[in-house]
């Protein structure tokens, strides 16, 4: 069984010398490989969250040590905040997956993650377990434990409240809970963790990045002769990934000292507090420990360290082909005996994925597999072409297999000329819709309903081809992943993986809107088709409605181009330059509904469906599309969810919006028929202001753009001159002078309502802002999503009227949710309401409130105060 396992596991590993890229290619990368093959030692980071894991203990174990090293975040991020769009939820997870896999490509780790959704902050463990099943979420740290096979664990957080988050908190716990147990196969049976044998780390430590002392510290700063850079300085592009979080690094250089602690320990004469001088101390490094290991003869795995040896003195950057020969022998004594310990076997696969990805880039081999656009329809034919180059003087002989799931057999081989070239076409169908695997099945609360893959998150591709490469008689295998590749007229070349999709794909705009209860009204309903078909297509497009809403026509019928926009005839579509417009998104047309009716109070379903050539169509994707990371498509059922909100809108309101971070606030106003302008941030000094009743500035907008911090006396004039300033949460530089018009202060950390069904006390229920347009009662409080409110003020100055409290089981009341102060002869108004993600849910008390607000003025705000001096 463990000799089946082994040889399944070897033929798998192929997959991971697809990680090869940019920073695996040329000198550099193959001095690392080839120091790396003396390494069989393995290091899991456990923390919560991307952008908690400490990049420059994985850069300086990973790239400085060779170290095989992976981190384990809990979550996704899906719950975070977004300083680079507007994705939120699962997008915006779908986001922070992609920087963080671009992160570990830099530093050279691996990454996992469990099933845990990030429902937003929690203040405590025992909050944080209400949303995550404890031993749901500690059978994902032990399969993920037992698949990677760690001699070490480190644990960036403490497990105690100092974490300050409970997500945090719970990472600690689980991972010394999963130190703990994932040896013990009768407390965590084989059958709780996808097969997974048990196994048993020998350290645990602790980081002391946030404080603590330390058993053991190294110097990040340490130069890298072979990168021309620091580890550290490494490590500062890995976390300068994390865009949407705003974390962009400087590049420090000099002695920047990083740390652990020893927390627990089951190598003799290593024991918990005492100083080391390794990670590994007390623990046998060399291969001897794996010859110990082997079943029956260890003769091979004796002879490894000779067989290094020999590649380290045949290494030569100018002339790295004379490597092939003595790693062709390092793997030859890897697979001679197959039947070994479990870390035995994840010692020799990692040597082999090393030996693998060492033979490509010594071998000179440049391979392209490429296609013609980027899109393809699932039930279509995908034309591919993989091409060879040998970029050395010495002759080769090269094989490719394009498949998608199964290989198909025997690989045609072609012989390369000396600098010569080979072309391989093929024809394949993938009918795996191309899309975050974990999302393919609705979450479970908040936990994700996929069960989890324990394979590193970097080892998981879509479309692939199997490359054979001979030199000298030197043979390989590699994975290599199907690209789209095309020259952008600025950027140059862009490699993007293909996408599987339906030939149509249906979605609607806005896919959730407000709309009036109990009175009649109009709406335009669009639907979006896109096509990745090979020819055009005619397409039905009708609705599905609920009772009370009728449309304008049962059907329309709409005419689809194929993938390159084109409506020509049969066979290949004219006129495509190079690379045209066909990244990204597929063509786009519109079938347009007027819909019309009443609705009760409530929440109501508009399906869309596509007919085409025999087939039904209900789905449809979002294309998340950013430069420092792959495209990712959320896929999504073709419904629009329509909460029909019993609202009064005051009738002279006409309202200025000035965006923030991750905010889809502007769009949900307009469905409740208030006349809105979204200006830019940068555009409000010079824009005209006088002609709006309301200015209201997005979440988080002063910290995300200079221009409007510089503007704010502007907007203070604004409502001076008798209109109303509405202002969402921003984070600790409200608390600067001048970014409001009265102090507050914030404390660190800041506090917050994040218990979304907490209690809501009305200060002064008589206000205004409580009673008009729309009357505030307590029905108002209902359906909150992740939160109430954020970054309150702890004090304020006392020209604002406060009008709300609130707070967290067994925390003191806050009464900063909403401030209220005259200014001039205006109103200005300061929310740290969490509206930004009630609003575009569609929650009927948040469109209330917000409205409410819009339509501020001095009686909301009390008596004016004498003006303050300038």
């Amino acid at each position: 069984m463990i000799r089946r396992r082994f040889i399944a596991a070897f033929a798998a590993l192929l997959a991971l010398t697809s990680r090869v890229s940019a920073q695996d290619a040329g000198a550099a990368a193959l001095g690392e490989l080839v120091r790396g093959l003396g390494v069989n030692m393995r290091v899991l980071v456990i923390a919560a969250h991307p952008d908690d894991e400490d990049t420059q203990l994985i850069t300086w174990l990973a790239r400085g040590r060779q170290v095989e090293t992976a981190y384990l975040s809990l979550t996704r991020g899906d719950g975070g905040q977004n300083l680079i769009g507007n994705e939120l939820g699962e997008a915006l997870g779908a986001i922070r997956t992609e920087e963080l896999l671009a992160a570990r490509r830099i530093d050279g780790g691996h990454q996992y993650f469990t099933r845990a959704f990030d429902f937003g902050f929690s203040k405590s463990a025992e909050e944080t377990y209400k949303h995550w099943p404890k031993d749901s979420i500690l059978r994902d740290v032990v399969s993920i434990v037992r698949d990677f096979r760690p001699h070490v664990i480190v644990a960036i957080f403490s497990g105690t409240p100092r974490d300050g988050h409970g997500h945090h908190q719970v990472s600690g716990l689980l991972a010394r809970e999963a130190f703990d147990l994932a040896g013990d196969s009768v407390r965590m049976p084989m059958s709780v963790t996808h097969g997974s044998a048990p196994w048993t780390p020998l350290k645990f430590y602790r980081s002391s990045r946030f404080g603590g002392e330390s058993t053991y510290r190294f110097d990040v700063g340490a130069y890298s002769a072979l990168r021309g850079e620091s580890y550290a300085e490494m490590a500062a592009e890995s976390r300068s990934q994390h865009k949407s979080q705003a974390f962009g690094s400087l590049k420090r250089k000099g002695s920047i000292m990083d740390g652990v602690r020893l927390e627990a320990s089951r190598v003799s004469k290593v024991v918990e507090g005492m100083t080391e001088t390794s990670l590994f101390d007390g623990i046998d490094t060399t291969w001897a420990r794996v010859a110990a290991e082997m079943n029956g003869s260890h003769a091979a795995i004796d002879s490894l360290p000779a067989a290094i040896a020999s590649v380290h003195r045949a290494y030569d950057p100018f002339y790295p082909d004379r490597l092939l020969a003595p790693l062709a022998r390092v793997r030859q004594l890897a697979t001679r005996n197959p039947d070994g310990s479990l870390d035995a076997q994840a010692s020799l696969l990692e040597l082999m994925s090393r030996v693998q990805r060492a033979f490509l880039v010594a071998s000179g081999a440049g391979i392209d597999v490429a296609v013609d656009h980027e899109t393809w329809a699932a039930e279509e034919p995908i034309r591919t072409t993989a091409s060879v180059y040998d970029r050395y003087a010495t002759p080769m002989k090269a094989s490719v297999d394009i498949r998608s799931m199964h290989p198909k057999g025997g690989l045609p081989s072609k012989d390369l000329r000396p600098l010569g070239a080979a072309q391989f076409g093929d024809t394949v169908r993938d009918t795996t819709i191309s899309q975050p695997w974990w999302l393919t099945a609705p979450r479970v609360g908040d936990i994700f309903g996929t069960p989890i893959i324990a394979r590193p998150e970097d080892a998981l591709f879509g479309l692939r081809a199997t490359v054979g490469i001979e030199i000298n008689g030197v043979s390989f295998g590699l994975d290599w992943p199907v690209i789209f590749r095309y020259a952008d007229p600025i950027k140059g070349e862009i490699r993007r993986p293909i996408a599987i999709v339906p030939a149509v794909s249906v979605t609607i705009d806005q896919p959730i809107q407000y709309v009036p209860a109990n009175r009649p009204f109009n709406r335009v309903v669009r639907v979006e088709l896109r096509s990745a078909s090979n020819h055009p297509r005619s397409v039905k497009v009708s609705l599905q409605l609920p009772a009370g809403l009728a449309a304008d026509s049962m059907s329309v019928v709409v005419g689809l181009p194929d993938y390159a926009g084109n409506f020509g005839g049969e066979g290949e579509p004219q006129g495509i330059p190079g690379g045209r417009a066909v990244a990204g998104n597929s063509p786009v047309r519109f079938a347009e509904f007027h819909v019309h009716g009443t609705l009760s109070e409530g929440r109501h379903t508009i399906s869309a469906v596509a007919e085409s050539e025999g087939r039904r169509y209900m789905t449809g994707y979002t294309l998340i599309d950013y430069d420092h990371i792959r495209p990712q498509r959320l896929f999504h059922d073709a419904k629009l969810e329509l909460s029909a909100v019993d609202i009064r809108v005051g009738p002279a309101l006409n309202v200025a919006y000035i965006p923030g971070v991750g905010d889809n606030v502007a769009p949900m106003l307009e469905q409740l028929g208030i006349p809105l302008t979204v200006i830019a941030p940068d555009k409000v000094a010079t824009a005209d202001l006088s002609r709006y009743t309301t200015v209201v500035v997005g979440p988080r907008a002063y910290e995300s753009s200079p221009a409007l911090v510089a503007a704010n006396p502007k907007l203070f004039d604004f409502a001076r001159r008798g209109h109303t300033l509405v202002v969402q949460y921003g984070q600790f530089e409200m608390a600067n002078p001048g970014m409001m018009p009265y102090p507050i202060t914030i404390v660190r950390p800041a506090d917050r309502v994040t218990e979304e069904d907490a209690p809501v006390r009305l200060i002064d229920p008589s206000s205004p802002i409580l009673n008009a347009p729309n009357r505030i009662g307590p029905a108002d409080w209902q359906g909150w999503i992740q939160e109430r409110s954020l970054y309150m003020p702890r004090t304020h100055d006392e020209r604002y009227r406060s009008l709300l409290s609130m707070n967290d089981t067994g925390e003191p009341p806050n009464d900063g949710a909403i401030l209220v102060a005259p200014l001039g002869s205006g109103t200005y108004v300061y929310t740290t309401l969490a509206l930004f993600r009630q609003l575009p849910a569609g929650v009927p008390g948040g469109a209330r409130l917000f409205v409410n607000l819009l339509s501020t003025d001095q009686r909301s705000a009390g008596t004016p105060p004498a003006l303050p001096k300038p």
